[in-house]
C-alpha cells in the first residue's frame, strides 16, 4: 500500500505542553492541578498530551463526559478522572463502577449515587457544583438544597470537593473577584478540595483558599491573557505545504466569488489546507497571514474545502513543496481567532480528524 505524505498535519511539542502545566501549578500558588484534557485535548490528541503529563502527577485528568472518561480509563487504568459535565442517569452506574469522579449538581443525582455506591459496595468520590455566576449547572449558594447537599452524610459517599466555574475572568475583574469572594464565603474548608479557577482565572485572580485549578487553554499554549502568553509555550504548529506556484496577471479574480482581484501580475501559492480541515471559511479576506521561509504572507480571496491561495509575491525565494505554518510559534492561534470571529478554544477544538498530529518530546 502507498503512503502520502500529508496535506496538512499538526506538530504537538509535549516539552511546550510541560512547561505550561509547570507554570499553572506554580502561578497558582502551588495548587494541585486538573489537566483538563476534554475534547481530545483541546484537539491536541489525548493520549499523547496524558502520557506526557503523567509523571507531573496531575490530581485529575478533566474530562467532558462518561465517553471520553472510558478512553481514557483503558489509558490510564489508575488515574483520578473527573466529569466536568453533567453525566446522564443511565451512566451512573458506570460511574460509581469505574471510579470516575462526577460533579454533582441535584441532591436527586447525591441520592442516586448513593443508592449505586450502596448497591456495589463500594464508597464513591464525588464533588459538588456550585452556580457562582456561570448559569449552566450546580447547587444555588442560597438554597435550601444546596444547605441539605452540604449536611448530606452517607457510608458510601463522600463528598471530596466543590467546584464552581468562572464565566468573565478574561473579560471582567470586578465580577470576577466577587464571585470568588463568593465562592470562599460559601464552601465550607473542610472538603479536601476547592476549585473555581480555569486559566484565566488561575492567572489573574490566584487565591490561598482555592487548592485545585483547571487550567485548559493555558495547556496548550494559548492565553485567554494576552499579558501572560509571552510565559506559555504553544503546543500546536498547525503546518501544509505549497503545492503549486502559478503567475497571475493583474485584473484576475483569486478563489470562490472573486473577493480578490490583483492588482499587479502576482505569484500565487496554492496551499494545502482548507476549512475541512478546521481553517475557518470567515478568515477570508480579514488579512491574515501565513509564515513560510522566515516571514509572512497574506492569505488572499476566499478559504475553500481544501487550499488556500498565498500572495508571495514579495517572496522570490518561496518554491513548491515550502512548509508554511497556519499558526504556532511564529503566528499565534489567537490572530485566526480573531479574524474569525471565534476564541483560540474554537479553533482547536475544531482542526479536523484528517490533520495528522505528530507530537515531539525532546526531554
Amino acid at each position: 500500500m502507498h503512503l502520502s505524505p500529508p496535506r496538512a498535519w499538526a506538530e504537538i511539542d509535549l516539552d511546550a505542553l510541560r512547561h505550561n502545566f509547570r507554570f499553572a501549578k506554580a502561578q497558582s500558588n502551588e495548587a494541585e492541578v486538573m489537566a483538563v484534557v476534554k475534547a481530545n485535548a483541546y484537539g491536541h490528541g489525548y493520549q499523547k498530551v496524558v502520557e506526557a503529563l503523567q509523571d507531573l502527577n496531575p490530581a485529575f485528568y478533566g474530562v467532558a463526559n462518561v465517553r471520553e472518561a472510558r478512553e481514557l480509563r483503558a489509558l490510564l487504568p489508575e488515574a483520578r478522572i473527573y466529569l466536568l459535565g453533567i453525566a446522564n442517569p443511565s451512566e451512573y452506574q458506570e460511574i460509581v463502577e469505574q471510579d470516575y469522579t462526577p460533579c454533582i449538581s441535584c441532591l436527586d443525582g447525591l441520592n442516586s449515587y448513593a443508592e449505586l455506591a450502596k448497591k456495589a459496595k463500594k464508597r464513591l468520590k464525588v464533588h459538588l457544583a456550585l452556580d457562582t455566576g456561570m448559569g449552566r449547572g450546580g447547587f444555588i449558594s442560597d438554597s435550601a438544597e444546596y444547605t441539605e447537599a452540604l449536611a448530606f452524610i452517607h457510608p458510601h459517599i463522600e463528598i471530596e470537593g466543590i467546584g464552581s466555574h468562572l464565566p468573565v475572568a478574561d473579560e471582567d475583574e470586578e465580577f470576577t473577584k466577587s464571585q470568588i469572594a463568593r465562592f470562599i464565603e460559601t464552601t465550607p474548608s473542610e472538603f479536601k478540595y476547592r476549585h473555581i479557577s480555569n486559566s484565566a482565572g488561575l492567572m489573574k485572580f490566584p487565591s490561598p483558599s482555592v487548592n485545585l485549578v483547571r487550567p485548559g487553554l493555558m495547556l496548550y499554549g494559548a492565553s485567554p491573557l494576552p499579558e501572560y502568553q509571552d510565559q506559555l509555550k504553544p503546543v500546536m504548529r498547525l503546518c501544509s505545504r505549497v503545492s503549486i506556484i502559478r503567475n497571475i496577471p493583474a485584473g484576475e479574480g483569486i478563489s470562490y466569488g472573486r473577493t480578490f482581484i490583483t492588482q499587479r501580475t502576482s505569484r500565487i501559492a496554492t496551499v494545502g489546507i482548507g476549512y475541512a480541515d478546521g481553517l475557518p471559511r470567515a478568515i477570508s479576506g480579514k488579512g491574515c497571514h501565513v509564515w513560510i521561509n522566515g516571514t509572512t504572507a497574506p492569505i488572499v480571496g476566499r478559504v475553500t474545502m481544501d487550499q488556500i491561495m498565498v500572495d508571495v509575491t514579495d517572496h522570490p525565494d518561496v518554491n513548491a513543496n515550502d512548509l508554511v505554518e497556519i499558526f504556532g510559534p511564529n503566528l499565534p492561534v489567537s490572530k485566526i481567532a480573531e479574524a474569525a470571529g471565534t476564541i483560540p478554544w474554537e479553533i482547536f477544538t475544531g482542526i479536523a480528524p484528517r490533520v495528522i498530529r505528530n507530537s515531539s518530546r525532546v526531554h
